[in-house]
């Protein structure tokens, strides 16, 4: 654009252009220079049976990867780190939301770390939105005085639709951490209901977390949860809820006696602490470490992981099937087609999923 000042009528003034400005890019910048180099499956391994956290947090994320060009390298990483795994002690946390469970956690983990030393990883399970299908990872925040240790890991993960809220991802991730040096694990639920039984099939110790006060005290003693659970521990005993919290006790104790004997011959026991106020905690870690030295003494330790292992290649069959199933091209193709003659009355449910998986296994 020319400056006014040059015109005609302004004789005498002449108002120089000036220079062209330079980009305010760097034109020597190389774009590719700060692209992350990725990493080879024996690499990653290499760094995580190092304790290198960063790259243990990369491998966790490949094999949460919904991606199927990450599962290959995924499954690569998950056997090479399978012989240096199995060497830790595995606790499930479970309890009704707004239980206490990441405070616990906390409190925990640093009692167990400054008494006992080594390594502590925590996997907790952050239910994801069925509408947007995010996730907040939000339960760092809740744990602060862990976070803030060198030797914990803390690594939320979204349940990504899974029923019960923890996938077969969870249990792949306990194997990374243990290859990376994590000699005790905890694995938090969302605590929905169906998440106990897939958490017990991962840990050596399910640990359920109850309140008292809350109301209808039977609504606590449920058989299925019940039955499953190591140990039972009541939080917020502090203030004007002590009482409350032994009464509750009384009540889980003498609810226990009407339940068979578990397999490992172990009582599950009923105890009362504050994750606030951290009061207790020692007495509840002194029955996890009771109750290991118990279960490895008898055989059932080896016996229950020994299950686990089985109850996950079959798990891992019907994940592999459902897949295998949805990504056809010949039911893609038939899926929505059956869907639309369901919904107009033409067949029934069972008669439209009957012809999908007989078109299914013709085409093999």
């Amino acid at each position: 654009m020319e400056h006014p000042e040059n015109s005609e009528e302004y004789k005498g003034l002449i108002v120089n252009s000036g220079i062209e400005q330079p980009s305010i890019i760097n034109p020597y910048l190389q774009r590719n220079r700060f692209r992350r180099r990725e990493m080879s499956a024996g690499e990653m391994v290499e760094g995580i049976i190092n304790g290198d956290i960063t790259i243990l947090s990369q491998a966790v994320t490949l094999v949460e990867s919904v991606n199927p060009t990450h599962y290959a390298k995924a499954q690569e990483v998950i056997e090479k780190c399978l012989p240096f795994s199995g060497n830790s002690i595995r606790v499930g946390i479970s309890g009704v939301p707004g239980a206490g469970k990441s405070t616990s956690i906390d409190e925990f983990g640093c009692h167990v770390l400054d008494e006992h030393g080594g390594k502590l990883a925590v996997l907790a399970i952050d239910p994801s939105s069925e509408r947007s299908k995010g996730s907040i990872l939000g339960d760092k925040t809740r744990m602060e005085k862990l976070s803030q240790r060198r030797e914990a890991f803390i690594r939320p993960s979204p349940t990504a639709g899974s029923l019960g809220g923890v996938a077969r991802k969870t249990r792949e991730s306990i194997i990374l951490c243990e290859a990376a040096g994590f000699d005790k694990i905890f694995v938090e639920t969302v605590g929905v209901g169906q998440s106990e039984t897939a958490c017990h099939s991962m840990v050596d110790f399910f640990l359920l977390i109850q309140l008292a006060g809350t109301g209808d005290e039977l609504q606590g003693i449920k058989r299925g949860i019940m039955e499953i659970c190591d140990g039972i521990v009541i939080n917020k005993c502090d203030g004007n809820n002590v009482d409350k919290c032994h009464m509750a006790a009384t009540n889980f104790r003498n609810a226990l006696h009407f339940f068979p004997m578990p397999e490992s011959g172990w009582l599950p026991k009923v105890l009362c602490y504050s994750g606030f106020y951290g009061t207790g905690v020692k007495e509840v870690w002194d029955m996890i470490y009771e109750y290991m030295a118990f279960v490895k003494q008898n055989g059932y330790f080896q016996y229950r992981r020994n299950e686990q292992s089985k109850y996950w290649m079959y798990e891992s069959i019907n994940e592999h099937l459902r897949n295998s199933f949805y990504h056809n091209p010949l039911i893609e193709d038939k899926l929505q087609e059956a869907e639309q003659s369901v919904l107009n009355g033409g067949k029934t449910s069972f008669a439209a999923a009957q012809d999908l998986l007989d078109l299914y296994f013709k085409s093999f």
